[in-house]
């Protein structure tokens, strides 16, 4: 037994359930082959297998099913457990640490995108054209359909059916002989994929049922309907591939915001180079309205970024020095110098389609289940047909002919199409809109189980607020507010703890000046001090203050009820005098009290689960409107998840990724909130990629429509065949309608699951 292994393909020619169905039973019955993966959407296949597989031999099998296959380079990753990291705490003496609970940090994260392989997103479209024609000849729909290998069999096919009937009308005697040979022009390579796909484990494919239905037919001298019959077939599965190519275009499409070209600084120069050669490390330059080429962090400058093509977000967002930008957004209205943090290969946008293509392989549920039907619903409706041929003739005296007949329209009405492809369309649809939206999904079981979730656990930093403080009031003693900002600015310039940057960004926004000091030094365990216009002052925690007899009754009154409003509090002194009080606190998201809302509306229950202490936990969560528990340490957290879940709850837990693992791996769906790094991405079993509260919501609505869709699609494909099966029976329907009724039900599921791409989240 060799060493455990997975592969992945790019499998050219896959559009409807049927294909998929064909190449997962001819590969799972290879040798060393332990699962198969198939997603018609992504066009993808990964084998798992035990090392010893030839992979030459699987991948002439799918080619000689009449699909191409080329290797994914690289083998697929596997899924990175809910690891608990450990954050860094940093410790800032001078403040008023009432924050020393914070459930992370969200400094330091190492983002190792060298230790995965996100190499398969070359799609090697010129691999998709196969030698030969087969039934469903899904060349690749990248263009104009009547381009295609199987629009431009359809249309030969739907010639010679012209040509028969002229034919027929003019020489009334070789009629019969012509609509045979018009049928024969799209029956051989329907017939030849139907041999294959037998030897290869699947005999009751649609090719099969579609070849015996017109030998059929041209035995009881039905050879016009025969020859018709296949031309409908052909245009149906034509449609179908149209279909599902907008589907696959959907989530594809995102690799396209990409710019080809970006511009290197290297050696003192600027020159343009291809966005694909960019290299970890490297500078370039953004100009304004150009598409940012490359995932990086911000060097120099400041823009307003318009992220809506990747993010969907309404508003561009401002960002200067040090923040983050993603490949595909657009600079607004001024030049940046970004370094590049992420390969073409390995940027957001390409780990999101990634991650979408392996969700897609994935089945949920409903999907599985429905495809163990099919194994033997389609079986079954091939006796049920060989009965309604024979017994009536036998058994009552009817004719061959017309029970016959009816039988070879009940093998086409049987066939499984519509139904098989009612779940993976549906999903498929949703996991693209979601990816589209920043509502990351991995796979179709965590779509379903996203709409039933009664019951939601939130983190709090970061999660409902944003992660880092903000000066929420400044309080001042004889002196402007803007006096004592921009003195309390001057000591902490430099310092990157995130009480002394909500200082000097808030000093900033105010546009006050901050001059410099000098010796500045630290006070252990109590502060800043330093020089400034010949000014003695001191930045120093309450504690430090009092002990300076610096805070009359009235000034510690003042610090009481900020603390008591869970924000930390700093003094400034000026020349050994109290002159104003700064305080600070990690604010809520500014959705997080709507998306909270939306969420009670829908019947959900919502709980913040926080390390923080009891009394900033209360302060935010009386904001916020939602029940809390404070002092949290991570098992806790995992123990809460379960008593929610004993209580009959179906819990869904929302956090950074890292430091609540065990609460994410405890909740029968974990949701990562983050802006598209890899904990967001890779962690958990869904991920909010705007860091919006709302989404939360948005994604359980965006399941639940989902579900409702399913059932749509597999009413329509079950209840069009229960009609014909009825109306052929009674002899009022024939052929032609039958082979309407499956791939008219076909395309009509898939157009209906291509609705949830528009859904506006």
């Amino acid at each position: 037994m060799g060493e455990a292994a997975q592969a992945r393909y790019r499998v050219g020619g896959m559009d409807c359930a049927s294909c998929a169905t064909k190449i997962d039973t001819a590969v799972r019955r290879m040798d060393g082959v332990e699962d198969v993966s198939v997603s018609v959407t992504a066009g993808t296949m990964t084998v798992r297998h035990n090392g010893s597989s030839d992979l030459k031999a699987i991948e002439k099998k799918v080619t000689g099913l009449g699909y191409s296959v080329a290797p994914l380079a690289g083998k697929a990753p596997a899924r990175e457990s809910k690891a608990d990291h450990d954050h860094a705490h940093h410790d800032h003496d001078h403040h008023d640490h009432d924050h020393e609970g914070h459930d992370h940090d969200h400094a330091g994260h190492d983002h190792d995108h060298d230790a995965r392989d996100h190499s398969g997103h070359a799609h090697q479209h010129g691999a998709e054209e196969v030698e030969g024609l087969h039934g469903h000849d899904h060349g690749p729909m990248t263009g104009p359909w009547w381009q295609s290998k199987k629009g431009r069999l359809t249309i030969l096919s739907g010639l010679a059916l012209v040509v028969a009937y002229v034919v027929g009308h003019l020489v009334p005697s070789i009629a019969s002989s012509a609509f045979i040979v018009a049928m024969l022009v799209g029956l051989v390579p329907i017939a030849r994929r139907a041999v294959m796909a037998a030897l290869s484990g699947t005999p009751f494919s649609i090719e099969m049922l579609m070849t015996i239905a017109a030998v059929g037919a041209v035995i009881i001298n039905a050879g016009e309907e025969a020859a018709t019959v296949v031309f409908l077939f052909l245009v149906g599965e034509l449609l179908e591939g149209v279909a599902a190519g907008k589907a696959r275009a959907s989530i594809q499409s995102l690799t396209t915001l990409v710019p080809k070209n970006a511009l290197l600084e290297t050696g003192g120069e600027v020159k343009e180079v291809p966005a694909e050669t960019l290299a970890v490390g490297s500078v370039i330059l953004v100009r304004p309205g150009d598409r940012i080429s490359a995932d990086g962090t911000i060097l120099s400058g400041e823009s307003a970024i318009d992220e809506a093509p990747v993010t969907g977000e309404s508003t561009p967002v401002r960002k200067g020095t040090g923040a983050t930008v993603f490949a595909g957004t657009v600079n607004g209205d001024a030049a940046l110098r970004v370094r590049v943090t992420a390969a073409a290969k390995d940027n957001t946008i390409a780990r999101v389609v990634k991650l979408v293509e392996e969700a897609q392989e994935s089945k949920a549920p409903t999907e599985r289940f429905i495809d163990r039907f099919s194994r033997y619903y389609t079986p079954g409706v091939v006796v049920v047909a060989a009965l309604v041929a024979v017994l009536p003739p036998l058994l009552m005296g009817g004719a061959w002919g017309e029970w016959v007949y009816k039988g070879l329209a009940i093998l086409l009405i049987g066939c499984p199409c519509a139904l098989v492809i009612s779940t993976p369309a549906a999903i498929a649809a949703s996991l693209s809109a979601g990816a589209r939206r920043g509502l990351l999904m991995k796979g179709g079981a965590v779509l379903e189980s996203l709409g039933q979730v009664t019951a939601v656990a939130f983190d709090k930093t970061g999660t409902l607020t944003e992660g880092k403080p903000q000066v929420t009031d400044i309080i001042s003693y004889g002196r402007t507010e803007a006096e004592v900002l921009s003195r309390a600015a001057v000591l902490e310039q430099g310092s990157s703890h995130p009480l002394a940057l909500a200082i000097l960004n808030r000093a900033k926004a105010d546009s006050v000046p901050v001059p410099p000091a000098f010796e500045v030094e630290a006070l252990p365990g109590k502060g800043m001090t330093g020089k400034v216009g010949g000014e003695t002052l001191d930045l120093l925690s309450p504690p430090a203050a009092r002990e300076r007899g610096a805070l009359n009754a009235e000034q510690d009154e003042q610090v009481a009820v900020l603390n008591g409003a869970g924000k930390s509090v700093s003094v400034l002194l000026v020349n050994g005098v109290a002159a104003g009080l700064i305080a600070m606190r990690d604010e809520p998201r500014e959705d997080a009290k709507s998306g909270l809302a939306t969420l009670k509306a829908a019947g959900v229950r919502a709980i913040m689960l926080t390390g923080d202490n009891k009394r900033t936990a209360a302060a935010v969560a009386g904001d916020l409107g939602i029940d809390w528990r404070g002092e949290l340490l991570p098992q806790d957290k995992q123990r809460i998840v379960g008593e929610l879940k004993k209580e009959g709850l179906f819990v869904a837990k929302v956090g950074d990724g890292i430091n609540d693992a065990p609460a994410l791996a405890a909740a029968d769906v974990g949701i990562a909130m983050g802006g598209g790094t890899d904990v967001a991405l890779e962690t958990a079993d869904a991920a909010v990629l705007h860091g919006r509260v709302g989404d939360v919501a948005r994604m359980i609505e965006l399941s639940k429509r989902t579900m409702r869709n399913i059932m749509q699609n597999i009413t329509m494909a079950l209840g069009l065949k229960a009609v014909f099966l009825i109306t052929t029976i009674a002899g009022i329907t024939g052929l032609w309608p039958a082979i309407l009724a499956d791939t008219g039900a076909t395309v009509l599921v898939t157009m209906n699951a291509l609705r949830l791409l528009q859904i506006k989240t």
